[in-house]
């Protein structure tokens, strides 16, 4: 049986875009791939837009924890997909690298976040679902 890739989506706090990115691909990816986020520091909590704009799709995230990526989540990696270009990470990534553009929700309400929402939802489909 071959094993499932893991797919990382890393952001600044890990607790908005990144969170999006995996939770959207455990949604609409199935089993097909193995989602993780992390960030480079972490906040304390996910952003609760973030967590709001989710639910909406039945999707619940309010329990995890942002945590920082580690040297063995870009070994273990098949695919590290970077929320913002440009972040500096702690190790080398050993799988595929692609590198998305998308703002930090930080201090966005539920109401801002579902186009941000949907445009990792739309970028999700066409690049790893495809």
């Amino acid at each position: 049986m071959t094993p499932t890739p893991v797919v990382l989506f890393i952001c600044q706090h890990n607790a908005g875009r990144s969170q999006l990115g995996a939770a959207l691909l455990e949604l609409d990816g199935g089993k097909r791939f193995t989602a993780a986020s992390a960030g480079l520091s972490p906040a304390d909590e996910v952003n609760p837009a973030v967590a709001a704009s989710l639910r909406e799709l039945d999707v619940d995230i309010t329990a995890r924890t942002p945590r920082a990526v580690t040297a063995a989540d870009l070994d273990d990696a098949d695919l590290v997909v970077l929320m913002k270009p440009g972040l500096r990470l702690p190790a080398p990534v050993r799988g595929e690298l692609l590198e998305w553009s998308f703002p930090n929700p930080e201090s966005w309400d539920a109401e801002a976040v579902r186009p941000l929402r949907d445009a990792v939802r739309a970028r999700i489909a066409g690049e790893l679902l495809g």
